[in-house]
């Protein structure tokens, strides 16, 4: 009957186990043991000791048991069988000798008080039975985390025979007789069934961890030739689909700060490559720069009604500890995020992040590079070389202050082009007398066939990509007007809107061949007076920089053709407009 009764209190004591080693934040404390987590412990194993206490079964004088299911008092002369030792043994077990004394404590106060101040021995036998079981475990675990199954059953057995001694001496032998074997099977089982199941929990949490690390290091290895290249469109739809490729996510995107640069799967109708950023949650993300789940299409609150994406997990990628973008993974129907879907979320974020942040490195090391060559490569291009050097040599001949000009103007070119390649900003003060250096040698060239016009609303110290206006300007000088030998017009344009500088540069050519237009930019085009490279680094620079939002456009026609881009203004950009013309 005892036996009976007493594992129907263990049964109780396992639920509450259970329910405790489902709880990750439980988890946690077991295995870190602060100081912090320690009085966690202390204070879960209390309440569970004083449960034991009050879920006991009353053995009355004669030996006689009652069972009355809680038990707040009992008499000064009944005993009481329970599952105290086990919760001690098994706090000591899990958070150390401190926490199983401070728990036996607990246990043997409330003894005490429950039984109207009477087995004041208990709080001695329950604190001992604590600190040694603690000290015991943590001697025979020996590297392990916890202690075998036989070292747990020993350990139980040697609690519950201490216990049992102290009851003894105090109280009397019968009692002992009647309660040692049930107590020691209970504690032993109870304390054994509960590590187990910690153990068992936290090794198969082990194991998926184990799995998530190596799909996420396969994801990685995939995915670093693309995230190399920066953050990109064309890089954004490879990471994307291989992403969803690997994983159970029924869309995946990626954003920068503004724009969408790719989204594969359920939505991809109306998450469109090169659109602003739609849902409230994305944007949310990106602006407070921490991830969050939306369990619902509301929380999603994408302004298209009939979108299919039902939940969703938007984590943040960070450049320098500044949001870049995002990383967007979706379910649809009845799919719900759990904590493995959260947790490869936020490993594949802090890991794009840093492959991000290496490649932009990189890429800027290269781009850095390659704007020196190519201001190098202009200064000893030899067209470009022996035209000035032809036209000075004239002008020594016929007018010696214009040879003097040209000469100064070829010396602010070459300067001015060695400064420019080794920054990756400079003012537009630089940037305007590298432009007129250049204008200036070829108006000497051919004096009526250009004209120059700036229209700026801009201080002289905003910050530009080195060579941005010197590029497009000679862009319209060798292409715009192949054959018209007068009254080519050129125009460069500064203008504030809103949070960005537009700057553009027009022509009054032919426009642009719609055969190549698209690709401008983007990709090298064989022409037969260039190849667009230099149009190309400076896109990448520009999208380096600023992101996606300040990339080259252009828009032509048979009237001429106007290529602009915008730039952030910052806070003190907006101080000093309309003071350059």
């Amino acid at each position: 009957m005892l036996m009976l009764l007493l594992f129907q209190r263990l049964g109780i004591i396992m639920i509450l186990a259970f329910l405790l080693v489902n709880n990750s934040y439980f988890r946690q404390l077991i295995v870190e043991r602060s100081k912090r987590e320690k009085l966690v412990l202390i204070i879960i194993f209390g309440l569970f000791v004083i449960i034991s206490n009050m879920t006991g079964i009353e053995i009355k004088s004669d030996r006689s048991i009652v069972e009355r299911p809680i038990l707040t008092t009992i008499s000064h002369s009944d005993s009481l069988a329970n599952t105290r030792t086990l919760v001690i043994t098994t706090a000591s077990l899990v958070g150390g000798p401190l926490v199983g004394t401070v728990v036996g404590f607990i246990g043997g106060i409330h003894r005490f008080f429950q039984g109207n101040l009477s087995g004041i021995f208990y709080i001695i036998s329950s604190s001992l039975v604590g600190y040694l079981s603690g000290r015991l475990g943590d001697k025979l675990k020996a590297g392990n985390l916890y202690p075998s199954t036989w070292q747990i059953i020993l350990i139980s057995t040697v609690a519950e025979g201490i216990q049992m001694l102290f009851v003894g001496f105090f109280t009397g032998w019968d009692l002992v007789r009647l309660i040692m074997l049930p107590m020691i099977l209970l504690n032993s089982l109870g304390s054994t069934l509960f590590l187990t199941i910690l153990k068992t929990y936290l090794s198969n949490e082990s194991q998926l961890r184990a799995v998530q690390t190596r799909d996420v290091l396969d994801l990685t290895r995939q995915t670093l030739p693309y995230l190399r290249q920066g953050l990109n469109q064309q890089s954004a739809a490879k990471v994307c689909e291989i992403i969803k490729t690997h994983t159970n996510f029924d869309a995946v995107g990626l954003t920068d700060r503004t724009n969408v640069l790719a989204h594969i799967g359920i939505g991809h109708d109306h998450h469109i490559s090169g659109q602003p950023v739609k849902t409230d949650l994305s944007k949310s993300v990106i602006l407070s720069g921490e991830p969050r789940i939306a369990l619902d299409k509301t929380a999603i609150s994408c302004p298209n009604s009939e979108c299919l994406l039902s939940s969703a997990i938007v984590v943040p990628l960070k450049l320098n500890r500044e949001t870049a973008g995002a990383l967007k993974m979706y379910f649809s129907g009845n799919k719900k995020m759990t904590e493995v879907e959260e947790n490869l979320a936020l490993g594949l974020a802090q890991i794009f992040s840093g492959q991000l942040a290496m490649g932009i490195a990189e890429e800027q090391n290269k781009l850095a590079n390659l704007a020196e060559i190519k201001a190098l490569q202009a200064q000893i291009n030899p067209h470009f070389f022996f035209n000035a050097i032809n036209t000075i040599s004239a002008l020594i001949r016929i007018d010696a202050t214009k040879a003097r000009y040209a000469l100064m103007q070829l010396s602010t070119f070459f300067r001015t082009s060695l400064q420019g390649g080794q920054d990756r900003e400079i003012s537009l003060k630089q940037e305007k007398a590298h432009v007129d250096a250049y204008m200036n040698l070829e108006k000497l060239r051919f004096p009526d066939k250009y004209q120059l016009d700036y229209q700026i609303e801009a201080s002289d110290k905003i910050m530009l990509p080195p060579f941005g206006l010197q590029v497009l300007v000679e862009n319209a000088v060798r292409h715009a007007s192949k054959e018209r030998k007068k009254d080519n017009r050129i125009r460069i344009v500064i203008k504030p809107e809103e949070m960005f500088f537009r700057i553009a540069v027009s022509d009054n050519g032919h426009g642009i061949s719609p055969a190549i237009i698209d690709s401008l930019g983007r990709e090298t085009v064989l022409e037969s007076q260039g190849s667009g490279t230099a149009l190309v680094n400076l896109n990448n620079r520009l999208n380096l920089l600023y992101g996606s939002a300040s990339q080259l456009h252009f828009d032509s026609s048979s009237a001429g053709t106007t290529v602009w881009y915008q730039i952030p203004r910052t806070k003190g950009d907006s101080d000093n407009e309309n003071l350059s013309s």
